[in-house]
């Protein structure tokens, strides 16, 4: 069983994905022990409460050093003793020694197609407004491994999703989220439960399939 901690900042629409196919059967040999979040009453932990989950909230202002701040998440997950971390709406910083402690154990879910539109200050609408903004006819979603770069770790999965004439940053991100995100994100999680992905050279090998 592989075990997962969920780490959130607000609507944990992803999260609700994750939820969706574990009760329905199609993600197996998966378990969401504990959902984390950096701030208190998000829509995320309205979903884990009704679904039964274990959930925390960790507030970095709480803490006067970030290190402190990675210390006491670092000890948060290892009480749960999880497999996986995934960052499903996670808007914040993962600290480097829970990237060492979890290496290539830290997935995230990214709103374009990366190396487009990632790194510093891309992150949920800004994404969109981006695409939009630089008039690119496709774009999608990428889950990759978390490393000590800004959505820099090596990529598992992608999918294209088109931009439609009279596309909003809100109607562009409900589009991604629905064709891709939702998708991409339980396929990785199943992929990784089922012991079929190897990280070699920072390229994420998939049985005989190299996806860069």
């Amino acid at each position: 069983m592989l075990k997962l901690a969920v780490l959130v900042s607000g609507g944990g629409t992803n999260l609700q994905a994750l939820i969706d196919q574990i009760e329905q059967n199609k993600l197996t040999g998966v378990k969401i022990e504990v959902v984390i979040s950096n701030k208190a009453g998000v829509q995320a932990l309205t979903r884990a409460k009704q679904h039964g989950i274990p959930s925390e909230v960790i507030l970095k202002k709480e803490y006067t050093e970030t290190e402190e701040f990675g210390e006491a998440l670092l000890k948060l997950l290892d009480r749960y003793q999880v497999d996986l971390i995934v960052l499903a709406g996670c808007l914040f910083i993962i600290p480097e020694q829970i990237i060492e402690s979890y290496r290539n154990r830290i997935i995230n879910i990214h709103p374009a197609l990366i190396p487009a539109f990632c790194g510093d200050g891309y992150y949920g609408l800004k994404v969109h407004k981006a695409v939009l903004a630089r008039g690119v006819k496709v774009t999608g979603a990428t889950v990759h491994f978390v490393d000590e770069g800004t959505d820099t770790g090596p990529i598992i999965l992608q999918k294209a999703v088109n931009v439609q004439p009279g596309d909003t940053p809100e109607l562009l991100q409900q589009r991604v989220m629905e064709q891709a995100e939702w998708e991409l994100l339980p396929m990785a999680v199943q992929l990784i439960a089922d012991n079929r992905i190897m990280v070699e050279d920072n390229i994420v090998i998939i049985k005989d399939t190299i996806m860069e």
